[in-house]
């Protein structure tokens, strides 16, 4: 069956739409079901995207394509809305640079079945569930009713109370009123009268949080700019902008502009103007506030709201709860999540960055409490007419009382997002879940008494497919996905090795198992995890999860009893499934499985100590060997190696504990004889990014020694505060750590950071072939590129293939040298499998290029925004098609060695 994969769209919400659809692209069975995806693009016209471009960081990294952009003197990215109006030849020969322009009538031929990811207006409102009913083509979740009335959260509030719902106290402020009433200081006050504080303010037609703001305090300005963020509009004022630097200036324009965190484009101003383009809006920001120019400037978005919903804050604790239907229609509430954050409101970036915030399943109450909140979520999807699957938010208060506050007929599809989180608590992995939701969807369709016949039909067709997958579901090649660790990068350890799970999970030819390492320097042990524990939120969780079952806790009663309502559901997607946690010694695992993945970052996973179990057992494994991996794990020993045979590095030293202890004085002293400020420091022999800081004096030096040298695990707060470390920012224990001069353009006339993969096969003759894909330009917000900005979807920019020059002849040519360089590091390294390579790269003006490398990681980060699957799509493979290959030289190692 073909399923057309529907996402981005025009809403705030279209990059988690994008990145939605990159999932279940990935994650249909691909046994059942083929996936056609339709991009749809901020102006509504829909496009059969090239696959290369799914795999893109964001939409604005390849649409607009980067040769219609206008030249500026910034080089700002931009959505296809601020090339102003244009016409539909430009239209088509815009979309004909990524895929081809299709049109509604033609989705029939083109796709059975639409899965919608489409967040926001447009999306979750109707509007795209009745263009498919017109034309006769059956899609995911709720159908145009329900859709319309999950979008707006003020007729919400009248149907909440009308069903007997509890729902805060609202007020609901008109852009009319808003802009009639002189005195705003006696609406807040007739607010805060009705209301009470903190007053909370939204932006009643989007969703993840976009236009939400909470008032503590009965503060006339906060309160202004409460509302306009709610209506997408902003006031200038001229003595704040001329008080900015040049750099603050586009700084606040990059933010202003931003369909999340601003108001986004085009804007009008109070006179009627149009600005469609970031750098036009700069422009006339700095021409408006002249010398003579007006004291303010009013901007708000064109498509802005015309009220904003006035709400009582509640003091309760948060949660959200997937709701699912049985093969009967009847709703089941999968267990409800609670949400502990770090802010205030759980916004866009905690929703859907990991590590931001923690879900809690079940949400600690006592079981009648649980049981209350899943009866009233489901009165609630009941209630409101909800099909297939619903999201719904909520407080529960301390004396007990629930208040459902924002039901959502689409959920966030990314790895980290409740919907999969939550279905694996009844034993669904995302790839079963999702054939979940098309089967269920196409059995309401068919109630709807439209297309009877060939909808009915088509489920037919389907529960057949399912039937033989079933069947032949024990003949895989099974893969023991190893996960987790103890080092800094255990939790993108897990982000890796879950997507490497789920990608296998939904490939016809593996069956992976997950599998998860704890323990310590000394010792370390091996579980085989179910579904649902591999979802938490990350390593420590898991960690917490197996402790637990090791100690006899059982099974929560909540879980069990849903469990047993959905046991229906389970049986059909999923079959028997692991239960709880079961613990491995290396030959169980050789019995458990054919081939091993590891998706451990730093020690153990890239320093040889697994390589060398496996080995013993002839486990077939990814990646570089024993003696390559023990080389690569330690930074200075490879720059060491690779000056030996005259590659470019960085001038390094290892600064050692002891001399530390002995005489500190001493000790920055001698550092500072041999490099000057500012310099790299970093870990010697841990992954990526992993406490690399840059050091600018002698401060933040002894800050960082103090913390690499500590002897406890707390971090201190003196020389944290010293060096700016973030939220749960880890800096490992160590002995000694490596000093690095800080590389710099040097007299070139371009100047950059780029990361290279590459790939490894066996030639005819036996030898290894080395595939260099084309390297990924990596652009740091901070001084220097971190593990979120490496790994994790909607943060840091990678610019793939990375922008040498402009020119594409001679842009190539130096491509070309780079990889010929880093080809040259790969051999002298022994690298097997695959790998990542960072480095700088200089470009002079008499053509000559350097390429200097910072360092080699032998097991790279795999999670879904890493830009290493930017590079392998380039080359032609899909992430499962690398992950293959990967696997396929594992295996064809192993059976040299034997033979």
């Amino acid at each position: 069956m073909k399923i057309g994969i529907i996402f981005g769209g025009p809403s705030r919400e279209r990059e988690i739409s994008f990145a939605g659809g990159r999932t279940v692209f990935d994650n249909l069975d691909k046994s059942l079901f083929e996936a056609v995806p339709v991009f749809a693009d901020s102006l509504g016209n829909f496009i059969l995207l090239d696959w290369h471009f799914i795999y893109k960081g964001t939409i604005r990294d390849f649409y607009p394509p980067v040769d219609v952009l206008p030249q500026t003197e910034h080089g700002l990215q931009m959505y296809l809305e601020s090339l102003g109006k244009l016409t539909e030849e430009e239209l088509n020969e815009i979309a004909a640079k990524v895929g081809t322009r299709i049109y509604p009538h033609q989705f029939k031929q083109l796709f059975d079945f639409a899965f919608l990811t489409l967040h926001g207006p447009y999306g979750e409102d109707g509007s795209i569930q009745g263009l498919l009913e017109w034309y006769g083509i059956p899609y995911s979740g709720s159908g145009i009713l329900p859709s319309a009335i999950g979008i707006d959260k003020i007729a919400q509030k009248a149907l909440l109370k009308q069903h007997g719902f509890a729902t805060p106290d609202y007020r609901i402020l008109s852009l009319q009123e808003w802009h009639a009433t002189q005195n705003k200081a006696a609406l807040l006050d007739n607010l805060v009268s009705d209301l009470g504080l903190p007053l909370v303010l939204k932006a009643p037609h989007q969703g993840s949080s976009i236009g939400v703001s909470i008032i503590k305090e009965e503060n006339l300005q906060q309160f202004e700019e409460a509302v306009a963020r709610s209506l997408f509009s902003i006031t200038l004022r001229k003595d704040e902008w001329n008080g900015m630097s040049q750099t603050q200036q586009l700084n606040f324009i990059k933010t202003l502009t931003d369909i999340r965190e601003g108001i986004g484009l085009p804007v009008q101003t109070q006179t009627g103007e149009l600005v469609y383009a970031p750098e036009e809006l700069l422009t006339l920001l700095s021409s408006t506030f002249n010398q003579n120019g007006p004291e303010s400037l009013t901007l708000t978005n064109v498509e802005s709201e015309t009220q904003v919903l006035v709400e009582a804050f509640i003091n309760g604790r948060e949660f959200s709860c997937i709701v699912v239907q049985d093969q009967t229609g009847n709703p089941i509430a999968l267990p409800p999540t609670e949400i502990r954050k770090g802010g205030e409101v759980f916004d866009y970036r905690s929703k859907y960055l990991p590590g931001l915030s923690r879900k809690i399943t079940p949400i600690d109450l006592p079981t009648e409490q649980i049981q209350q909140i899943r009866q009233e979520c489901e009165r609630l999807y009941t209630s409101l007419g909800f099909n297939v699957y619903a999201r719904l938010d909520g407080f529960i208060t301390a004396d007990g009382q629930i208040f459902l506050n924002d039901p959502n007929t689409t959920s966030g599809m990314l790895p980290s997002s409740f919907f999969f989180h939550q279905a694996a608590e009844i034993g669904l992995n995302p790839s079963q879940f999702l054939t979940y939701i098309i089967r269920t969807s196409l059995a309401e369709r068919v109630k709807s008494g439209k297309n009877t016949a060939y909808l009915t039909s088509l489920l037919k067709r389907l529960d057949s497919a399912m039937a033989d997958e079933r069947a032949h579901r024990h003949d895989k090649i099974r893969v023991g996905v190893i996960m987790g660790g103890y080092s800094s990068e255990r939790h993108i350890s897990v982000e890796s090795g879950r997507n490497i799970y789920e990608k296998l999970s939904s490939s016809i030819k593996y069956e992976p198992i997950p599998i998860f390492l704890t323990g310590n320097e000394e010792t370390h042990q091996l579980y085989q995890i179910p579904i649902n524990i591999m979802l938490k939120d990350n390593a420590d969780d898991i960690r917490e999860k197996i402790e637990a079952s090791e100690a006899g806790v059982p099974t929560h009663p909540v879980l069990a009893q849903i469990k047993e309502e959905a046991k229906g559901i389970t049986s059909l997607y999923a079959g028997n499934s692991l239960q709880k946690p079961q613990r491995l010694t290396y030959d169980q695992l050789r019995s458990l499985v054919d081939e091993v993945f590891i998706a451990l970052h730093g020690r153990p996973g890239e320093d040889g100590v697994l390589q060398t179990e496996l080995e013993k057992l002839h486990i077939p494994y990814n990646g570089s060997g024993i003696q390559s991996s023990q080389v690569t794990i330690n930074k200075f020993e490879t720059n060491k190696i690779l000056r030996q045979h005259g590659v470019h590095v960085a001038e390094h030293m290892l600064a050692f504990k002891r001399d530390w202890q002995e005489n500190p004085d001493l000790f920055f002293q001698h550092i500072e004889e041999r490099f000057s400020y500012p310099f790299i420091a970093k870990p010697a022999d841990d992954g990526c990014s992993s406490a690399v800081k840059k050091i600018k004096n002698r401060e933040e030096l002894a800050a960082f020694s103090e913390l690499i040298f500590r002897n406890q695990i707390e971090i201190p707060e003196t020389p944290a505060r010293v060096l700016k470390l973030s939220f749960k920012e880890e800096v490992p224990l160590k002995g000694y750590f490596l000093i690095e001069n800080l590389i710099s353009k040097e007299g070139a006339k371009h100047f950059l950071e780029i990361t290279g993969g590459l790939l490894t096969s066996y030639g005819p003759d036996g030898r290894t072939q080395y595939e260099i894909f084309e390297a990924s330009e990596a652009l740091a917000e901070g001084e220097v590129l971190s593990l979120e900005e490496k790994f994790l979807a909607g943060e840091g920019q990678n610019i793939t293939p990375a922008r040498y020059a402009k020119d594409p002849v001679e842009r190539q040519r130096i491509s070309d040298l780079v990889k010929q360089d880093l080809k040259r590091v790969a051999e002298i390294l022994r690298i097997e499998g695959y790998a990542r390579i960072d480095a700088f790269v200089r470009v002079f003006e008499d053509g000559r290029v350097e390429t200097i490398i910072i360092e080699v990681n032998s097991l790279p980060g795999m999670t879904p925004a890493t830009c290493i699957f930017h590079q392998t799509a380039i080359n032609g493979y899909k992430p499962y098609d690398f992950i293959d290959r990967i696997l396929q030289f594992g295996m064809e190692r192993t059976k040299k060695v034997i033979s």
